[in-house]
């Protein structure tokens, strides 16, 4: 017999209708993966024509990139590709990169090993006599309260790097 504690619940979603719940001009992350206990983080990303943000590098974790609908380009370590439907592309930690999505928007699909939590600990005696500054909020887009990523687009419910919702935005449509 399984210990009910070791069995999660499957999470099942249709992309179209996901996109078909959310009015056409919104952006941002229509759906992501929710639940404390799961091993990989995933997010389903609406680019607004034409947007697109800076390069960035992330440290942290490779990810996996899937065009599910749209173009645009995908700026990686200063290589330019295309993206169309069907795209599938590994963008590994350590490497810059910058999204564009083209003329008629771009959707991803996005996943990676969920981030390491927050932990408590002991700090050590260097971080103690020198504190770390909290970085500073932009103005113009909405911060990410958990990673400190700034918002692609101005509009954005969720965070694209770790999919939190944004302060002071509505997460349901």
């Amino acid at each position: 017999m399984k210990d009910r504690q070791a069995v999660r619940e499957a999470e099942f979603v249709t992309v179209a209708g996901l996109v078909a719940a959310v009015a056409q001009g919104e952006s941002g992350a229509l759906w992501r993966l929710v639940g404390a206990e799961r091993q990989l983080d995933a997010n389903l990303v609406r680019h607004l024509p034409g947007t697109g943000g800076s390069a960035y590098t992330e440290d942290e974790v490779d990810v996996m990139l899937v065009v599910v609908e749209g173009g645009g380009t995908l700026t990686l370590d200063g290589i330019e590709s295309r993206l169309t439907p069907g795209f599938i592309g590994l963008l590994p930690r350590g490497t810059s990169r910058a999204l564009r999505a083209g003329p008629e928007g771009l959707l991803v699909l996005t996943t990676h090993r969920r981030r390491r939590g927050m932990s408590i600990g002991r700090s050590t005696p260097a971080a103690r006599s020198t504190p770390a500054a909290a970085p500073e909020p932009c103005a113009l887009h909405a911060v990410c309260t958990r990673c400190h990523r700034h918002a692609i687009e101005a509009d954005a419910r969720y965070c694209t790097g770790c999919g939190t919702a944004l302060p002071g935005r509505p997460t349901s449509g």
